[in-house]
């Protein structure tokens, strides 16, 4: 890594860019303390991994990707909550509704790539059938969704001559993702997978390659890639929390590998965020295995009403907002069957009222909810 050069500054005329090196290339790591962060790591993510053998991890996966939306859409200043994210759109607020879709895109787009990892490898293709999905009808819908840009962008500055970084010429966009996709498929490089994975980010991040939605595509790219590559089974680990907590860092580390060469401190910083969103997973599936043990005592005071009810948990711990109409059809009566088992369910406190109206009552099961809340 100390012959590392990251890239550098190329006149364009009246500004002036940075201009990425190839990353698919011969790597030789030679600091002991990032293989040592970096076996810590693989450690921290076996372990959270093996939740995807011994719990039904389809039933809670919608929540890992509900937080990363919220929080990789907030880095970017969108303002929607966990809560929020799983109401119907005519529930929120109209002032409340871009930043509400843009989240929902996010799911949406994580959701699709998983999908299409079955068809498609780790490749320009996917990265920009995600970005289609992202911006799609949503702030950024008018700047190419799916499409490289055709024009330069910069990061930072009232114009392009007082940025903080201007990415390269969208005219080299096409042999720089091309490298990248290179550089993730080719196994004949002894890269270890979160390394890998950390220069990926970082490159996407510099090429910029898109008008708008960088940043939540570059961070969306962290479990795609590990699922892609068996690391993890089902996208369970997300660190935009942990840029979200650590912003300045993140960008300040971004950039020296640009101004310094310093891949290894990005490393670093990379690592750490692995190690720490791991543990928190790992404490997540925990809260979780406890709760249910809490709530399956709960349930035996309902008698007659349990079978039903443990229907409805189903449905909750994939979407745990509800209302009197979903409940109704989650177990198939009617309206006064469902707020009687609503109203059974609160008194065992695992559905809470939030809105406080007389009509249109909307119920969460915030235990499960707060298992997911940010440090």
């Amino acid at each position: 890594m100390k012959s590392f050069v990251s890239g550098q500054i190329v006149n364009q005329g009246y500004y002036s860019a940075f201009m990425p090196g190839h990353i698919n290339r011969l790597w030789q790591i030679e600091d002991m303390s990032i293989i040592q962060m970096l076996s810590l790591a693989d450690r921290h993510l076996g372990r959270l991994d093996m939740y995807s053998g011994y719990v039904n991890i389809d039933l809670y996966i919608s929540m890992h990707i509900a937080k990363e939306a919220t929080q990789s859409s907030k880095i970017e200043g969108t303002q929607t909550n966990m809560q929020e994210a799983f109401l119907d759109k005519s529930e929120i607020a109209d002032e409340r509704r871009n930043d509400w879709e843009e989240v929902q895109n996010y799911i949406a787009a994580m959701n699709g790539a998983v999908r299409q990892l079955d068809d498609l490898p780790f490749s320009s293709r996917l990265i920009r059938n995600t970005h289609s999905t992202l911006l799609q009808g949503v702030r950024g819908e008018h700047k190419l969704p799916g499409d490289f840009r055709q024009s330069q962008n910069w990061i930072g500055g009232a114009s392009i001559n007082d940025a903080v970084f201007v990415p390269p010429p969208h005219t080299v966009i096409p042999d720089l993702m091309s490298d990248l996709e290179h550089f993730a498929n080719d196994e004949s490089m002894p890269v270890p997978d979160l390394l890998k994975i950390a220069i990926i980010h970082y490159q996407f991040e510099t090429i910029h390659p898109f008008l708008d939605g960088n940043g939540r595509v570059g961070r969306l790219l962290i479990p795609l890639y590990l699922v892609s590559k068996g690391v993890l089974k089902r996208p369970i680990l997300y660190l935009s929390e942990f840029f979200e907590k650590h912003r300045a860092l993140y960008y300040d580390n971004l950039m020296r590998v640009r101004t310094h060469h310093d891949i290894a401190q990005w490393f670093k910083f990379f690592l750490t965020g692995i190690i720490e969103s791991a543990k928190k997973g790992i404490e997540t599936f925990d809260g979780i295995l406890q709760l249910q043990k809490s709530i399956d005592i709960r349930l035996k005071e309902l008698k007659g009403k349990e079978t039903v009810a443990r229907k409805v948990l189903e449905s909750l711990y994939k979407r745990p907002v509800i209302d009197a109409k979903k409940m109704a059809q989650i177990i198939d009566k009617s309206l006064v069957s469902a707020y009687k088992l609503i109203s059974e369910m609160e008194r065992i406190k695992i559905l809470h009222e939030i809105t406080g109206a007389n009509r249109g009552r909307i119920y969460v099961f915030q235990e499960y909810l707060d298992l997911f809340k940010n440090d």
